[in-house]
């Protein structure tokens, strides 16, 4: 969520997690529509997975995106009126491996560890820098199929925090000449 200590700050503790209730809960939907997978809820993050194969047909991962945009949108009214205000939010995607398993005693949890969480994380960092909503690795971005609904721009070379090696970093948007038509859908 962008401005999420800011946010928290103006609303107070208890108004700040009824809002996130609602915020989640209306992000929920496209995750489902999308073949997505809530990993985790972290604060004001919904960390989400696929299997790549998941993520990449008919864009699952980019329309998700977008979906839960417009599911927002539809939903102004209602945080203008609550809240104040319309919470956004950004996004940063990446792919590869990651390892699940069970770890602890007291309070057992099934986490994933890989080098790609740390990757999305630190992508999704440089949405400000950028000013761009969604950033995807090189990685990604090499085996995405975007129809001509999406423009996709380089941002160029970055070294991520923990990495010895500079990735290109992509933003993608509703194209330009689209945008009065909206999202076109792939059928699932």
């Amino acid at each position: 969520m962008k401005s999420s200590t800011t946010i928290a700050e103006n609303l107070g503790h208890v108004s700040y997690f009824e809002m996130l209730k609602e915020y989640f809960f209306d992000l929920s939907e496209a995750v489902i529509d999308y073949a997505g997978t809530i990993y985790q809820y972290a604060g004001e993050e919904m960390i989400i997975c696929w299997k790549l194969k998941d993520g990449l047909k008919n864009n699952n991962s980019i329309e998700c995106f977008f979906a839960m945009k417009r599911a927002l949108e539809h939903q102004a009214e209602k945080y203008n009126s609550r809240f104040g205000l319309l919470p956004e939010f950004k996004a940063g995607l990446h792919s590869g491996m990651v390892t699940a398993g069970e770890i602890g005693s007291l309070k057992k949890e099934i986490i994933f560890t890989g080098d790609v969480l740390n990757t999305s994380a630190r992508i999704q960092g440089l949405c400000n820098h950028f000013d761009a909503d969604l950033l995807v690795s090189e990685d990604l971005a090499k085996i995405l199929q975007l129809p001509a609904t999406y423009a996709i721009r380089s941002v160029g070379e970055n070294l991520l925090k923990g990495r010895s090696k500079t990735m290109e970093i992509f933003a993608i948007s509703i194209s330009k000449h689209n945008s009065s038509q909206g999202i076109m859908r792939s059928q699932q």
